[in-house]
């Protein structure tokens, strides 16, 4: 089993989680800016994609800073085949590791029988992970594969689905505490995640095994230490918990952000999206942003208004600094 930096990270360390049009590269230039994390991961980018002549779409995805290192590409799809290229191409980019998504619910990704649907189809899972091992193991650079997965498909189902990939030996595997059918409408269970970690150190007790990574509901980083000390998980990934809160992984600030500072950093945050997607990304994918920094103090609403119209990012600043400037006290 191929460890690499998973091997040097001191225990529990903390991630932030792939989502799609949020931790894009403008996003994550952020997080590492106010907040870096021990581990960050693309967006998820797909395999049949970076496989085709369209290949170049697909680079501001997997584009990042050396700032941003132990950074993970990850994959979707359901073609081993492609796997192996992708991993070789994700090589050559000089990615710390790649990812590979066994838990998006998203119905346009199910029907390729790719993401949660391969909960259902281990047979084919493990020959994924195989094949992405292949190629990223090949060409003298070996990088580290593992998996994000979900507890189960529609039941959990971890006593039966983890030792499938654990005989594959992916590096790490990060289980999101839900079902595929739970999506987010039900609370993360972070039982299963204790559960996890046994059936994970009965597979293997060594200093070599795969390491277990807990998913789902941690809103600040108090709670992600505790959840990693009750369920003995190795680390824990965050995601919606990061929303409108870069400064979440930084350990050493004691006082939650002013909104001045969240409204100047949405200010930077809106500018740098522009900068590195112009004609390339719609400025509506960083209103999801703009709504969580503009949020729980008063005037929110009408800034939140404001901006949700802005169609580019100077439009969304002027509005943002009206507001700051407008000679009303802010907390």
């Amino acid at each position: 089993m191929v460890q690499g930096f998973w091997k040097k990270l001191k225990r529990p360390f903390f991630a932030l989680a792939p989502m799609s049009d949020v931790t894009d590269a403008a996003f994550r230039r952020i997080v590492t800016k106010y907040g870096k994390p021990d581990i960050l991961w693309t967006e998820f980018v797909p395999a049949d994609g970076l496989c085709s002549k369209g290949r170049k779409a697909f680079e501001l995805d997997l584009s990042y800073t050396k700032k941003e290192r132990p950074i993970v590409a990850q994959l979707f799809g359901a073609t081993p085949e492609h796997f192996y290229k992708s991993a070789r191409i994700l090589q050559k980019l000089g990615f710390d590791g790649i990812d590979i998504n066994m838990g998006c619910p998203d119905r346009k990704i199910l029907k390729q029988g790719a993401g949660a649907a391969l909960i259902e189809n281990p047979k084919l899972a493990r020959e994924i992970i195989k094949e992405t091992k292949r190629g990223a193991e090949s060409a003298g650079r070996r990088i580290p594969v593992s998996v994000k997965t979900r507890i189960g498909d529609a039941k959990n189902e971890i006593k039966k689905w983890l030792p499938y990939l654990l005989e594959a030996e992916p590096s790490a595997i990060t289980i999101h505490a839900r079902t595929r059918k739970g999506m987010s409408d039900v609370p993360a269970d972070w039982s299963v995640i204790k559960e996890a970690v046994k059936i994970a150190h009965k597979y293997d007790s060594s200093p070599n095994r795969t390491l277990i990574i807990g998913n789902g509901d941690v809103k600040n980083l108090t709670e992600a230490k505790a959840r990693a000390k009750e369920t003995g998980a190795d680390g824990v990934m965050i995601g919606r918990g990061i929303f409108g809160n870069p400064w979440f992984f930084y350990a050493r600030r004691k006082n939650p952000p002013t909104v001045q500072e969240k409204l100047r950093v949405a200010i930077e945050h809106a500018k740098l999206f522009e900068k590195i997607f112009h004609k390339k990304k719609n400025f509506d994918v960083m209103k999801k942003h703009l709504k969580a920094y503009i949020s729980g103090f008063d005037g929110a609403k009408e800034l939140r208004t404001a901006c949700m119209v802005a169609k580019t990012g100077a439009e969304a600043e002027k509005a943002i600094k009206s507001f700051l400037y407008s000679g009303i006290e802010r907390a």
